[in-house]
């Protein structure tokens, strides 16, 4: 028992200064970099489709009461989908560029915790080739999601929304 309690308490003064990040404040920068999974095209049932890429950065703008940091940023992403039938083949890829708001949540009390939500208005430009007509399109969707920082400026990140898929995993950098 003894060396247990002196093996977890070396592990601590060796892995503290990995503990120290901040919670999301004004000013903090942070950029994404993540796989998305999911998703669907319209009414349409697809074949096959590949995952999504994606990055985006925020940047703390101003505090609010509740309590908790207003972020303000940018988000660029790309996925493809494909529908096979007799006869052909339809593809569609969508490239998003947005601009994101989001308010996190700094109550928790929870080190190296970030969570958050907000609304994403984007643009879908899309490419696509086969049969029928398809265009580009606006749109406005909210997000929800949250970081785990394990250094003081990289963590991991998980989101669900509909930037290029209804879930993303990714890792999430600080500067």
């Amino acid at each position: 028992m003894k060396k247990t309690i002196i093996c977890l308490a070396i592990i601590s003064l060796c892995s503290a200064h990995l503990t120290h990040a901040q919670e999301f404040e004004v000013g903090t920068n942070v950029i994404n970099g993540g796989i998305s999974f999911g998703g669907d095209f319209g009414s349409y049932r697809t074949s096959s489709q590949g995952l999504g890429f994606n990055v985006s950065y925020e940047r703390g703008i101003w505090d609010v009461p509740g309590p908790g940091v207003v972020s303000l940023g940018g988000y660029l992403g790309t996925k493809s989908y494909k529908y096979d039938y007799i006869g052909g083949n339809d593809k569609w890829t969508y490239t998003i560029v947005g601009v994101r708001g989001a308010y996190h949540y700094t109550g928790l009390e929870i080190e190296n915790l970030d969570v958050y939500g907000g609304v994403m208005a984007h643009y879908n430009i899309l490419s696509f080739s086969g049969s029928g007509s398809y265009g580009s399109r606006a749109s406005a969707t909210p997000f929800i999601g949250g970081r785990w920082y394990f250094t003081e400026n990289v963590g991991v990140f998980a989101e669900g929304s509909y930037g290029v898929a209804f879930f993303t995993l990714g890792v999430a950098f600080r500067i």
